[in-house]
């Protein structure tokens, strides 16, 4: 028994209106060139156009699909459309058990598609998409699953991991559910050869987890190469990822390797991939897509066995939306995604972090003939307990190195702990007791508070509205727009 399970997207409604005979939409031309024992469709649209579309299908394919209502913040709330689409396959595989499910990619949003294809093979199901130009056909992805969305009661399954892909991971000390999920998601895509994309915070520890995968993979006897995207110039991306040949350009007199040759048979780790500039996109999408690059200078392409580790601290999802990111280069990385907790979201971490931390402190500063063994008073450790670390776990190693240093005893106290915080300035007034009158307004005092929360929640949700929303007790994103919009944020 086949079924076929999608969204209703946009164009199908369109081409509903128009009711053109060599236009029929991604569902109908699906369903007019393979039959379906049943058809199920997802509907977050809740409008007066779905009807008539439902009608026009029959007409046209001669099938009355079951409808399934869907209720999202937004077309690209992943986590709600994966929620939902996940929640439909169960619905359907309990109904019929021995059905062969479908998916089909091409109608809805690009996070609806990508849901899909991270649902697929997991239940087993076949993938297809459809287009105008090439008709029909079946999508074939050289990925098993991306953890990034993966329900929690799932995760026992990816937990039972070979010893030495545990070993490769001891450096990453947590005790926190958080950091738990995410090390059992990379560890089950460390041995896989496939893309991994690696979003967090600064200090969050994204190069630890691209060096534990790499150590982890069949790839650990090749070069793990860290590239700081970042920090090339615009000018110089190619030439140093693709390498040159001679007389390429002034002061190139020898033929050189690039990044993705000194990486071949390793991992290439390209930190701060947000960081790159337009061009250097497009080379990049060539470059993985052909698994070949050409020098600068240089016609022929010479292949290269480059497994790809991206990491950024930006939302890359939210860069593509605003056109600053290539959608095509991002899901050609996105096949396994790791999202790091800040540490004020796993403080459980914290004391482990701030022992591990104090004994690295030890060790290095025994070296220079620093001979005390150095301890946290009780007071001390409260004190660093207490930090927000907004700049993570780097923010804490260093800062724990620094107090190491400057504490002449063993002990190291209270004062010293706070002293060597660094804590953000503070340039506001307090608000509650600003002095009336003399251009105080109400209005103005609310727009302060409000700015500032805002602000918070939009970090804190790495730019996503429907979750900032949740994190002001908002019911809905739009009710956070209006604020936003109010208060000219």
């Amino acid at each position: 028994m086949k079924i076929l399970l999608c969204w209703i997207g946009n164009t199908d409604l369109v081409c509903a209106e128009r009711d053109s005979p060599d236009n029929l939409g991604p569902i109908v031309q699906a369903l007019a060139i393979e039959q379906y024992a049943r058809v199920v469709l997802l509907d977050n649209y809740h409008d007066a156009r779905v009807g008539p579309f439902l009608d026009w299908m029959q007409r046209k394919v001669g099938v009355v699909p079951e409808v399934h209502q869907a209720h999202l913040s937004s077309p690209t709330a992943h986590k709600e459309i994966y929620s939902a689409a996940r929640q439909l396959v169960l619905q359907t595989q309990a109904a019929w058990p021995n059905a062969k499910l479908t998916f089909h990619i091409s109608p809805g949003t690009p996070a609806m598609a990508l849901c899909w294809l991270l649902l697929a093979p997991v239940c087993g199901a076949r993938v297809i998409e459809s287009s105008r130009e090439q008709g029909v056909r079946e999508v074939n992805f050289p990925f098993e699953i991306s953890a990034y969305f993966l329900p929690d009661k799932d995760l026992a399954r990816l937990a039972t991991v070979p010893s030495s892909t545990q070993a490769a991971f001891k450096d990453i000390l947590f005790a926190s559910e958080a950091m738990q999920r995410v090390v059992a998601q990379a560890q089950h895509v460390a041995p896989r050869d496939i893309t991994v994309l690696i979003e967090g915070e600064s200090g969050t520890g994204k190069e630890l987890f691209a060096r534990a995968i790499h150590e982890a993979s069949p790839r650990a006897d090749g070069p793990f190469v860290p590239v700081n995207c970042g920090a090339i110039p615009a000018e110089l991306i190619e030439s140093l990822l693709f390498g040159y040949k001679k007389d390429a350009f002034t002061g190139a007199t020898k033929d050189t390797d690039g990044f993705f040759q000194a990486a071949d048979k390793g991992t290439l780790f390209l930190d701060e991939l947000g960081e790159l500039p337009p061009k250097a996109q497009v080379a990049l999408l060539r470059a993985i897509q052909e698994g070949a690059v050409a020098r600068v200078g240089d016609t022929r392409a010479s292949k290269v066995d480059v497994r790809i580790i991206a990491a950024t601290n930006r939302n890359l999802l939210s860069e593509v939306a605003e056109g600053r990111f290539r959608s095509d280069l991002f899901y050609r990385l996105a096949v396994a995604c790791l999202t790091l907790p800040p540490l004020r979201e796993r403080s459980e971490d914290v004391a482990l972090l701030l022992d591990a931390a104090l004994a690295y402190a030890n060790r290095e500063l025994s070296l220079h003939g620093h001979r005390n063994n150095k301890k946290f008073s009780d007071s001390a450790k409260k004190a660093l307990l207490s930090h927000s670390w907004p700049g993570n776990v780097r923010e804490l190693y260093n800062t724990v190195m620094r107090v190491a240093l400057w504490t002449p005893g063993e002990i190291i106290d209270a004062d010293s702990a706070k002293q060597s915080l660094f804590a953000l300035p503070q340039h506001q007034q307090p608000i509650l007791d600003r002095p009336l009158g003399n251009g105080f307004t109400l209005e103005g005092i609310l727009g302060e508070v409000a700015r500032h929360y805002i602000d918070r929640a939009m970090r804190d949700s790495n730019g996503t509205k429907s979750k900032a929303a949740e994190l002001l007790g908002f019911n809905t994103y739009q009710t956070l727009s209006n604020w936003i919009k109010r208060y000219g944020i």
